[in-house]
């Protein structure tokens, strides 16, 4: 629970999707070097009312940890953040209006409309008051998943208080697929397009990652906030091992 950093000053590196909503996988990731951890609203598989404690057991003051919400809703951003998150990814980013409005939402006036209490858990209940509410700069990921969200990837990145494009393989892939007429883009180029963009604006590129092989290959493109893999992924993964490994024994 670190919300008083500046995120400028700290760039998200290695990081994994926490997809089950269980403070008992939370804690056990929590243990390992990771610089993020990311909890799922969108696609998870757990209410929203189990993220406090998924927040309480996966504190670490070096594992910074990410919320992916549903969608742009201020109530539920305010939410995520007064419970302790670090910042908010947003899915299906495709505009700098919608950067901006995410933005609003996230930091208190005058550069936003997040409303303040002394009392929540991001304050230690009232214990540790923030001296300098400016100094409260919590994380925004934007993510790019469809076509237009590549296309106006460099407006997004100059949003002010954006930090990292993200890219969303899962439906820019899908997204892509559907496309129409002459100027068709493909993967690898939307991909190109959302680092070019970023650095462009000095800001991250991120993006989800199935294979750690692949982790190499994006670091060249310039993707740096790299997440590889769920819980749920891994836990599939390790039990079709099992049955597989116990077939062979059986031939």
């Amino acid at each position: 629970m670190s919300v008083l950093n500046h995120p400028q000053d700290v760039r998200l590196g290695l990081g994994t999707w926490l997809s089950i909503g269980s403070s008992v996988v939370a804690e056990l990731v929590s243990q390992f070097p990771f610089d993020w951890l990311l909890y799922d609203l969108e696609h998870g598989s757990s209410p929203e009312s189990t993220l406090p404690d998924q927040l309480r057991a996966g504190a670490n003051m070096n594992t910074r940890a990410i919320v992916r919400v549903p969608a742009l809703q201020p109530a539920t951003i305010a939410r995520v953040l007064d419970w302790g998150a670090d910042g908010i990814m947003l899915p299906h980013v495709s505009s700098a209006e919608q950067a901006a409005q995410c933005v609003s939402a996230m930091y208190y006036a005058p550069k936003g409309n997040r409303g303040y209490s002394t009392t929540v858990r991001a304050y230690g209940y009232g214990l540790k008051r923030p001296e300098d509410l400016d100094s409260v700069q919590p994380f925004c990921i934007a993510q790019i998943e469809d076509v237009e969200g590549v296309r106006n990837a460099s407006e997004i990145a100059a949003v002010e208080g954006v930090h990292v494009l993200f890219v969303g393989p899962g439906d820019l892939n899908l997204a892509l697929s559907h496309q129409r007429g002459d100027n068709i883009i493909n993967f690898e180029t939307a991909v190109r397009q959302v680092a070019d963009a970023a650095k462009q604006h000095g800001k991250q590129a991120g993006i989800l990652l199935r294979n750690p092989s692949d982790l190499a290959p994006m670091k060249q493109l310039g993707y740096s906030c790299i997440a590889i893999d769920s819980d749920l992924a891994i836990l599939r993964k390790g039990y079709a091992d099992i049955i597989s490994n116990a077939a062979q024994t059986e031939t």
